[in-house]
């Protein structure tokens, strides 16, 4: 492999230099290896990697592969951490994040508003191993105080929740697993690595579900798990490579070749998703919009410190309930029904009868899931059309 470039410079020069690894060919365009295995020159060649293998040196893909490591150091490289490893979800990612660093007998607090499939792994499958799990209101710091103890192992929070943008102080909540020696976990997907200060805040590990804005696309699954050098190579990468969730090459590749134009479609993502936010806020058949930059916000103060800007999602909540908010989707044109976010296409969500169904209707409750509840993620489309298709869809209620 031929000499890497190490991607310095700003945010957008990395995410098109970052990571490269050019074979004999010089390729303009990164390459993709799709291969499992790995030749070696003798036997006496193969015993050394498998005791070390080196930095441009591969075993097996499940444990690495050069497509792979390309797009893992251009991510660290944006997310400003020493090392990654890539899963093969976002799921697989935040189960490696957690299993790779408890045991039987940790403790664990968390916030309370996560994503479906979050709370199943630490409600359903972390119980199951013995691990205890305490979750708090994730704004209350005096909760997370109260809550974590001197044997509590790790932290577990979503920079921005999935579906109500509920935003914590992370720099807060990191200090204080900081304190009694826990690590802290921060899913970062729905804010994106673009406008991300996970890291400068105290996160240990950063999860992402790559499917979302790092695709971007609707492609590819795929998930990434960032951190410390010795946290990810000596406790991750040992968990995940053995259990068999790594990236699928093709996979790597899709994700690296849209790491080029990450900052470029967030960035219009964003605008048309504020753009959008004022516009509807204080419309008289919603009984409210969420957005973290929108004054309304609840942590608003706090999300205007801690991110640089509100991102590509906005949460409405139809005054008229279940039924004006099945209306108001069917109404829109531009819009797709499904339950993804992050698209280039915009989507729409009802999270109470998706992706948050199998939580007791008390919980959704608790959570703000309520059944007029719909989430917005704004794609690339023209932010003016976007605005005028949910005014339309407004106005048919």
């Amino acid at each position: 492999m031929g000499e890497r470039n190490g991607g310095s410079g700003k945010k957008r020069t990395r995410l098109v230099h970052a990571g490269i690894r050019r074979s004999r060919y010089g390729e303009v365009s990164e390459a993709l290896f799709l291969t499992q295995g790995f030749v070696y020159d003798s036997a006496e060649a193969a015993e050394a990697r498998f005791v070390r293998a080196g930095e441009d040196e591969f075993i097996y893909a499940r444990y690495g592969n050069p497509t792979v490591r390309m797009f893992e150091e251009r991510i660290a490289a944006l997310e400003g951490t020493e090392d990654a490893f890539a899963t093969a979800s976002g799921m697989a990612a935040v189960n490696a994040a957690l299993m790779s660093v408890l045991k039987a007998g940790d403790h664990v607090v968390s916030s309370r508003a996560l994503f479906g499939s979050c709370l199943y792994i630490l409600e359903d499958v972390l119980a199951r191993f013995g691990v205890e799990v305490t979750f708090v209101d994730g704004p209350d710091l005096e909760a997370w105080r109260a809550a974590i103890r001197p044997d509590t192992r790790a932290v577990f929070l979503e920079a921005v929740s999935n579906p109500t943008l509920e935003i914590i102080d992370l720099r807060a909540v990191c200090d204080l697993a900081h304190g009694v020696g826990a690590l802290a976990i921060v899913d970062n997907a729905l804010a994106s690595p673009v406008w991300s200060r996970v890291v400068e805040c105290g996160a240990d590990l950063v999860v992402y579900s790559t499917t979302k804005h790092v695709d971007g696309q609707g492609r590819c699954l795929g998930g990434v798990v960032l951190g410390s050098r010795e946290l990810i190579r000596g406790t991750v990468e040992p968990f995940a490579k053995h259990t068999g969730g790594a990236m699928s090459p093709f996979n790597a590749w899709v994700m690296l070749k849209s790491l080029e134009t990450l900052d470029l479609r967030v960035r219009a993502q964003t605008e048309a998703a504020a753009t959008a936010a004022r516009a509807l806020d204080g419309h008289a058949r919603l009984a409210r919009v969420l957005y973290p930059h929108l004054p309304g916000h609840p942590q608003y103060d706090l999300a205007r410190r801690q991110m640089e800007a509100g991102g590509t999602v906005v949460t409405l909540e139809l005054a008229g309930g279940k039924a004006a908010a099945f209306r108001f989707m069917n109404a829109l044109r531009l819009f797709v029904i499904s339950n993804n976010f992050a698209d280039a296409k915009s989507i729409v969500t009802h999270p109470a009868t998706t992706t948050h169904q199998r939580l007791p209707e008390a919980r959704r409750k608790l959570l703000g899931i309520t059944p007029g509840l719909v989430r917005l993620s704004f794609g690339l489309e023209d932010p003016e059309d976007l605005t005028g298709d949910l005014l339309a869809a407004l106005e048919e209620l």
